[in-house]
């Protein structure tokens, strides 16, 4: 049990609020790296499977569809092993992946790690209230 008190302090106040603020500062950190860098991005990923055959389709619908290609090539560049393997990237594309392009798209994975993170630590709170 966690005591009354707790749940009038800003500490909790944070803790719940604070991941769903991050998912929105998330969200719009998508909405700019695919305005400004997403060309650049699949540019870079070419010879890649998955931008060769999903990146003109994802392309065209719109911000959704930009944000769908941040998260999938967030994934492809962070963890680029599995995708190896799956042939959806190329090796070659990865070691020549831009260093600055690569350093946006960690913060971005991070953001949405610690956000979940933040909001699974919210739901076992309340759940243990």
């Amino acid at each position: 049990m966690i005591a009354a008190e707790f749940w009038k302090s800003w500490l909790a106040f944070w803790i719940m609020v604070g991941p769903a603020l991050l998912t929105v500062i998330g969200f719009v950190f998508s909405l700019y790296l695919s305005h400004r860098h997403l060309d650049a991005m699949m540019e870079a990923l070419k010879n890649s499977r998955y931008i060769y055959l999903w990146g003109p389709a994802w392309r065209g619908r719109g911000w959704f569809g930009g944000c769908v290609l941040i998260i999938s090539i967030a994934g492809m560049v962070v963890w680029p092993r599995a995708y190896i393997r799956m042939g959806d990237v190329s090796p070659a594309d990865i070691e020549n992946f831009p260093p600055s392009l690569k350093r946006l798209l960690i913060i971005k994975v991070t953001m949405t790690v610690i956000s979940f993170t933040g909001m699974i630590v919210a739901a076992l709170l309340v759940k243990f209230r």
